[in-house]
C-alpha cells in the first residue's frame, strides 16, 4: 500500500472517530483521538515556541475544544489533523497576544495594503526583492512557498491539494527556505 493510500485510510479512520464523537459523544472514540493526537499537538506547540508546560496545557485545551465543538467539524473541508492543529495554533497565538510582555512593535514592517500598493519605498523594495527571489526558485518550491505563507495553508493541506506526500512538502519547503536565505545561490 502506498503512503498516499495509507494517509487516506488514516484520514478516513480519524474522520469516523470524530463522527462518533460528534453524533454520539462517544468517549472511547474521543480517547482514541486524544491518545493519538495529544503528544503530536504538544510537540507541534513546542516547535512553534511554547514552553513545555504551556504546550501541555494548550494541547489539552485544543483537545477539549475538539470535544466541545465536535459538531462543527466537517470532514469535507479538512482532515481531522488539519482542523485540530489549526485549533492548537490559534490557541498558541491567542496566548502569546495576551502575555503581559507582548506588545506590537512601533517600527514593525509595513505591509502592502489591500489594493496592492505599498506604504513606503523600503517595503516595496523588500516585497519586490522577495518576489524576485521566489520567482528564481524551482517551480514546485515557489508554489509551495506561496501556498504555505501567502495562502496560509498547512503542510497537510498542501500535500492533500497537490497529491504529494507530507514529507516531500516539508523537505521541499525547507530547501526553498535555504535557497531564499542564500539569495538563491548555489544548489540546495
Amino acid at each position: 500500500m502506498s503512503s498516499s493510500e495509507t494517509q487516506v485510510r488514516d484520514a478516513d479512520y480519524w474522520s469516523c472517530q470524530m463522527e462518533a464523537v460528534s453524533r454520539r459523544r462517544d468517549r472511547d472514540s474521543f480517547l482514541r483521538i486524544y491518545d493519538h493526537y495529544a503528544p503530536r499537538v504538544r510537540l507541534y506547540l513546542k516547535g512553534i515556541g511554547s514552553p513545555e508546560a504551556v504546550a501541555e496545557e494548550l494541547a489539552q485545551e485544543a483537545l477539549l475544544r475538539l470535544w466541545q465543538r465536535a459538531a462543527l467539524y466537517d470532514p469535507a473541508r479538512s482532515n481531522l489533523s488539519t482542523w485540530l492543529f489549526r485549533i492548537a495554533r490559534n490557541l498558541h497565538i491567542d496566548r502569546v497576544r495576551h502575555e503581559p510582555c507582548w506588545m506590537e512593535l512601533e517600527n514593525e514592517p509595513e505591509w502592502p495594503d489591500i489594493d496592492g500598493g505599498f506604504s513606503s519605498a523600503e517595503s516595496h523594495a523588500e516585497q519586490a526583492d522577495l518576489q524576485n527571489r521566489i520567482e528564481l526558485l524551482p517551480t514546485i518550491q515557489a508554489r509551495l512557498i506561496r501556498m504555505s505563507y501567502f495562502e496560509a495553508r498547512s503542510h497537510q493541506e498542501i500535500a492533500d491539494q497537490l497529491g504529494i506526500p507530507l514529507g516531500t512538502v516539508k523537505s521541499s519547503l525547507r530547501r526553498a527556505f535555504m535557497r531564499l536565505q542564500l539569495g538563491v545561490r548555489g544548489q540546495v
